[in-house]
C-alpha cells in the first residue's frame, strides 16, 4: 500500500483536524488571553490556522453538492444565531455587538460563513441578476460581515475559492492572497503577533491535498460539527468565568 494512499481523508476527517485545531487555537486564547507573543501559545494559534482553510473549502464544496441552498443557508444562520451568544460568552464580549465601541470580532465565524453562501448564491445561483446587482449584493454582504470573526475576507476568499473549485493549487493561491491582506490588516490594527501568524494558514495545503472527495462513512458526523462549534464556545466561557472573572480574552 503506497503512502499516498494510506494519506486519503473523508471529509469528516478533514473536519475533525479543523475542530482539534480550532480547539487547541481558542485554548491558547483562554490560557494565554490577549494574544501575547510566547511561543507555546503561538504554536497552539499555529495549528488553529489549519481550521479556517478547511471550512472555507467546505463551504464551497458544501454549496455545489446541496440538493437545497435554502435550507442549507438557513442551516447556517440558525447556528450562527446561537454561535453569536457562544461566542461572546466565550470571550468575554458584549452580546450587543458595537456598545463597547470595538469593530472588530463583534460576532462569530459562523456569521461570515452563512453569508459567504448567501454570496455564493447571488453570484453563481443567481443568472437573472445583472453584474451590476451581484456586485452591489456582494458589497453589502462585505459590510455586513466586516465586524465578524475573520471580517469579510472570508467572505471573498469562499467567492474565490469557488470560482476556482476543482483545481486545488488555484484556490490555494487566491485563499492566500485574501489571507495576505487580513494578515496586513490584523498586524497594522489588531495585533502584529496575530498578523504574523495568520499567514500560517498555507500549512492546510498538504492537508487539503489529501481529500479524497468522500464524504466518510459516519453520518452522524455532520451534526456533530455543528453543534460542536457552540457547545466547545460555551465551556470555554465557563472557564474563562472560573478562572479570571468576567474578562475579555481576545485583544
Amino acid at each position: 500500500m503506497s503512502i499516498t494512499k494510506t494519506l486519503r481523508l473523508s471529509a469528516n476527517h478533514l473536519k475533525l483536524i479543523a475542530i482539534i485545531a480550532m480547539t487547541l487555537d481558542h485554548i491558547a486564547d483562554l490560557l494565554y488571553p490577549g494574544f501575547p507573543n510566547i511561543m507555546y501559545p503561538n504554536i497552539l494559534h499555529i495549528i488553529g490556522r489549519l481550521t479556517a482553510p478547511i471550512m472555507f473549502f467546505f463551504i464551497c464544496e458544501g454549496f455545489y453538492y446541496t440538493k437545497s441552498v435554502k435550507k442549507y443557508i438557513t442551516r447556517l444562520f440558525m447556528f450562527a444565531f446561537i454561535s453569536h451568544f457562544a461566542y461572546c460568552f466565550a470571550f468575554g464580549i458584549n452580546y450587543i455587538p458595537f456598545i463597547e465601541g470595538k469593530i472588530f470580532n463583534q460576532t462569530s465565524i459562523m456569521w461570515t460563513l452563512a453569508w459567504a453562501v448567501v454570496a455564493l448564491y447571488v453570484v453563481y445561483g443567481k443568472p437573472q441578476l445583472a453584474q451590476w446587482q451581484k456586485t452591489i449584493f456582494v458589497i453589502l454582504i462585505c459590510l455586513l460581515t466586516f465586524s465578524a470573526d475573520f471580517s469579510c475576507i472570508a467572505v471573498m476568499a469562499i467567492m474565490f475559492m469557488y470560482d476556482n473549485r476543482g483545481n486545488l493549487n488555484k484556490q490555494m493561491m487566491s485563499m492566500e492572497l485574501w489571507i495576505v491582506l487580513y494578515s496586513l490588516i490584523s498586524y497594522l490594527f489588531v495585533s502584529k503577533t496575530y498578523g504574523i501568524i495568520v499567514l500560517f494558514s498555507i500549512l492546510s495545503y498538504p492537508i487539503l491535498k489529501n481529500y479524497s472527495g468522500e464524504k466518510g462513512k459516519s453520518t452522524w458526523m455532520k451534526w456533530f460539527f455543528y453543534w460542536y462549534y457552540p457547545l466547545h464556545l460555551i465551556v470555554i466561557g465557563l472557564l474563562r468565568i472560573a478562572m479570571y472573572g468576567n474578562a475579555s480574552l481576545l485583544f
